[in-house]
């Protein structure tokens, strides 16, 4: 992603660090965090310094490297289970987190007890599945541009871009695409409460590549799809089932029911990794419910009603009746296919 006229990724491993761009301080702040252990990691994941499903998904590879490194030889195996376990159980409805620690878990326990060697495929096993999320993540955007008409306007909600992913984006990928190719095309970004990771973050990486847009309030969608002014909807997700059906942040399904009435396509953008080939349906997926204070309170200062109860449900369910297609890196397939088709 260019940030001030420089390239960069969301997260990557460096002189045995994972170093991450920490997205708590957007817009207002560029800042590299760096972790040198995974617990460190693990908090920075949970506290969503990076957040989004296929950076969370390479954050836990680096991670999972990073156990293996400091394992001690003789509790190699237990310690690499207790880091597994605990990097995994940080955000439960992404799938990529699981696929990631898994990845480089699976791939170093084939070595033991060769352990320096372990430790060595470790670091290669973690950039490799960072790598080729990226260069996914590119393909989707070339793949899913051919869905944008010349002059579209294109909803999308919370924050499906590079910061999300570990280079160029799933939803942003497919409009960074559309922009390179000139179609002049606007987008409204979704403030996406309560975290706005919409307001802060999608709308700073459009601003950083000179993609006209402009940020609307979560409930103002519904105006503009009235008015006949959105010509499409793209979002990311955190997971796919075998049957279609979608985890994204919460408000997704809103946005699809009501793309549904209005006949406007909505498309979902998908790397490999967000595929979970073990779940069924949408009912099947683990619902994150975070702290209510993310609702009640911006920046440590109170905005509701201090004695009122909050209800923070981090993911809603779209089911899969309501999806046009599925944006891979392998084609657009309808969604009750694309499991199917992304693993041929």
């Amino acid at each position: 992603m260019q940030i001030n006229g420089n390239d960069y990724r969301s997260v990557w491993f460096e002189h045995h660090r994972v170093k991450m761009i920490d997205q708590n301080k957007l817009p207002h702040t560029f800042a590299i965090a760096e972790y040198s252990n995974y617990l460190e990691v693990a908090a920075a994941i949970r506290s969503m310094t990076v957040r989004g499903a296929p950076a969370i998904g390479a954050a836990g590879a680096y991670a999972m490297a990073l156990a293996v490194l400091n394992a001690p030889d003789e509790k190699f195996r237990a310690y690499m289970r207790s880091a597994k376990a605990e990097l995994i159980a940080t955000r439960p409805t992404a799938i990529d987190l699981n696929n990631g620690v898994s990845y480089v878990y699976e791939h170093t326990l084939k070595f033991i007890p060769d352990y320096t060697h372990a430790r060595q495929v470790a670091i290669l096993a973690a950039r490799e599945f960072a790598n080729k999320s990226a260069e996914d993540c590119h393909q989707i955007g070339i793949v899913g541009a051919e869905v944008v008409p010349h002059g579209a306007r294109i909803l999308t909600h919370c924050n499906a871009g590079a910061l999300a992913t570990v280079d160029w984006g799933t939803a942003l990928a497919v409009i960074r695409m559309a922009h390179k190719q000139k179609k002049d095309i606007f987008v409204y970004v979704d403030e996406t409460r309560p975290r706005f990771q919409g307001a802060r973050l999608t709308a700073w990486e459009l601003e950083q590549e000179g993609i006209p847009h402009a940020i609307i309030t979560d409930s103002a969608a519904g105006f503009y799809f009235w008015k006949k002014e959105i010509d499409l909807v793209i979002t990311g997700t955190d997971r796919v089932c075998l049957n279609g059906d979608i985890a994204n942040k919460i408000g997704t399904y809103e946005k699809a029911i009501m793309a549904h009435e209005h006949r406007i396509p909505f498309y979902i953008a998908a790397p490999l990794t967000t595929f979970d080939f073990t779940c069924k349906e949408g009912t099947d997926i683990p619902i994150e419910i975070r702290e209510e204070e993310e609702i009640k309170c911006i920046n440590g200062n109170c905005i509701a009603n201090p004695g009122s109860p909050a209800l923070n449900p981090s993911f809603d369910i779209t089911p899969a009746k309501y999806i046009t297609g599925i944006i891979t890196n392998k084609g657009i397939f309808k969604p009750r296919d694309a499991a199917q088709k992304v693993q041929g």
